[in-house]
Formats: structure tokens, sequence, C-alpha cells
């Protein structure tokens, strides 16, 4: 984007999540919905193809610019940024970096647009951390793929429209996975009820299940066998903005902290007088800072060709645990009232624990730190 043009969305991004975002968080826990007026604004916005390219509809940003936008999303509770997060990273650059043209014109203009909600159904029940496992088939059968098999935890799942699919076509291991693009209503599959998870409401994931799914040879995307690796770099450029929303979260949590150390009175005087309520702060912010650098030398690294691997592990692992130590600081800041319903922070510390679990574990990340060293 022109340096200008993205300097405006970012103002009105940070504007819309501060001024009606925020105000709307407690009814997005409690409905465990997104408001239909906070979807259209998004829309209008541009938000649903801020990381698709412009030919197509999007805002075409760099991930430089994609993650300096989440840093703004991640502010507010991160199910807003869930509701079209998947359409812009791990299911659209599916299609954007293995897709046919066909399937670029034929679906990246409806993500864009919000028209329709994509999915990224890799993982299983006994294929999470290691997706090289799984054991969804599509076995072909003349001018088709027949797909059978469940996935697990898919974001979106209950609302999407298109499915990014990764089967079996070939022989074990990762060299045997295909990716298929699967619409949201072809016969024989079937979405499970939204998973009752412990934070993150509002942002729903489900078990997906097909049985019999006919797809045309044409729905494959990318050559037979690259489904892994298409779904590795989906991941990677996932990654990166994962640690941006981190980044965004850890930054509200911890200016909910200090206005509360400022306001929040004992023995006469504020807490935030007191010495080791200011180490806590000091901790969480020299932490936020470490990773707002991370994620923007990690994001400069991936634009320039230099790195697309390392450095979006390094900044999803650091900053996922990362903002998990600034919500539990937070929560023994706030004290007793840190753990009651209805105070933000409680309702973070549980939103920020799903971070070092989704889009590859914290454990996932230093093995795929370590390995690249030790090659």
């Amino acid at each position: 984007m022109e340096p200008q043009d993205f300097a405006d969305v970012l103002a009105a991004v940070r504007t819309f999540v501060r001024e009606q975002v925020i105000p709307r968080e407690e009814e997005i826990e409690e409905t465990d919905a997104i408001p239909e007026d906070l979807r259209r604004a998004a829309r209008d916005m541009g938000l649903f193809g801020y990381a698709l390219p412009e030919e197509y509809g999007g805002l075409g940003m760099s991930i430089s610019e994609e993650v300096r936008l989440a840093f703004e999303l991640g502010y507010a509770s991160p199910a807003f940024r869930s509701m079209f997060g998947t359409s812009n990273g791990i299911a659209g650059q599916v299609l954007v970096n293995a897709g046919t043209r066909e399937q670029k014109e034929a679906w990246l203009p409806r993500l864009a647009s919000g028209e329709v909600v994509g999915a990224f159904a890799l993982t299983e029940a006994e294929a999470g951390s290691d997706p090289s496992t799984l054991t969804t088939r599509a076995v072909k059968d003349g001018d088709e793929y027949v797909i059978d098999g469940a996935k697990r935890f898919i974001t979106n799942a209950p609302e999407a429209d298109v499915f990014m699919v990764f089967a079996r076509t070939g022989g074990p291991g990762s060299r045997g996975i295909s990716t298929f693009l699967v619409s949201g209503d072809a016969p024989g599959l079937k979405v499970g009820p939204p998973d009752a998870k412990m934070g993150q409401r509002g942002a729903h994931t489900a078990e997906v299940f097909f049985d019999g799914v006919r797809v045309p040879a044409s729905a494959m995307v990318g050559p037979e066998g690259t489904g892994f690796r298409t779904a590795m770099a989906s991941l990677a450029h996932g990654r990166l903005s994962i640690a941006a929303v981190c980044v965004g979260l850890a930054q509200r949590i911890l200016d909910e902290t200090v206005a509360y150390a400022k306001e929040r009175t004992q023995g006469g005087r504020p807490i935030g007088e007191y010495q080791l309520i200011q180490a806590l702060i000091a901790d969480s912010q020299a932490e936020l800072y470490a990773g707002r650098s991370m994620v923007l030398e990690a994001a400069r690294a991936y634009d320039a060709g230099e790195d697309t691997k390392l450095g979006p592990s390094c900044a999803k692992y650091f900053c996922s645990e990362m903002v998990g130590r600034v919500a539990d600081r937070a929560v023994q800041v706030f004290g007793g009232m840190g753990y009651m319903r209805g105070v933000p922070v409680e309702r973070f510390y549980r939103d920020v624990r799903l971070f070092r679990i989704y889009e590859g574990t914290s454990q996932i990340q230093q093995l795929v730190i370590g390995r690249h060293l030790l090659r």
C-alpha cells in the first residue's frame, strides 16, 4: 500500500477499535458472537481482505504492514480479529500461494469483501502438533476425489463457506498430503456444534466431518503431494500475525494495569507508588518492548525474503508466552478484583492462554527453532 493510504487505514482502525469494539467486549463475551453491525463495519473498512492481493479486491498489505495493523486489532478482544483473520491468513494464503488463476478468481474477491468466510482444515484428533500423520483421505474416482475423515478445532468452521482441506492422497508422511478447496455446502460435509472454550468467546471453532465428500479434480490446490508444504507456508505467515496480536493485547493489558495502579489506593496512597507493584509493571513493559521489536524485525526479514521460517517461529513463541506473563502480572496487580468476572484482565487472562497452543504450540516452535539452528 502507499504509505499515506496505510497510515489512514491504521488511524481508522485504531479509532474504530477503541470507540466501537472495546465498548462491546462484554457483549461479545456474554453472547459468544460478534455483533452484526461490527461485522458490517469491518467489511466496509476492508478488513476481510487486508492481506489479500489488490488485484482480487484486497488491500495488498505487506507482512510489515499486517503486523502493525495487528498491533491495533489486538488491542481489543481477540475474537473480533479472529472473525476475519483466518480468511486473510492461513486460509486465504493457501490460495494466494498455491491456487490456480481460476481458484483465485472464484474465491479471493469474495473472501476479501467478506461475502464468504474461509477455514483452514488441517488439525485432527490424533494429528495436531504433527499434521504429517493426518488420516483424512482423498481417493481419486474418475474426474473426482472422494474425501473421508474428520478435523478438529477448526477456526470459523460454524460460519465457513469454504474450507482449505488437507487430506492424504498418497503414502505416509508429509509428501502424501494434498490440499483441496471444498465448499461449505458440499454434500457429506458436516460441521459439529461450536466448541465450548475457556476463552476467546465469539471466535468459534468446531469439528468438521467428511463423509464421502466429492470434489472435482480441479479443486486440488497446488500439485498433488504438496499440501504439507502449502500448510507450513501459510502457518509461518499466520504465526507472525498471531505474534503481533499478542503484542497488541499485551499493550492493552499493561495499559489497564497501569491505570488501575494509579487509581487503586492502599494505605492512603495509590498502589503504583509501591516498588513491588512498579517491578511487576516494569517487567511487563520490558517484555512488551522486546516482543514488539522482535515482530517488526521478523516482518522486515520476511518481506525481504531473508527469513520466512525462523523469525515467525521465534516471534510466535516469545510473544505468545510473553502475553501470558503480562496477563498473569496484571491479575496480581489487580489482586482479588483481577479474579472477578466482568473485569477485563480476568477475561484476557483466559483469552491469552490459547495463543500458546494454536497455529503451532510453544513446544513446536522450540522444535522449529532448534532444528533450524542445528541443521
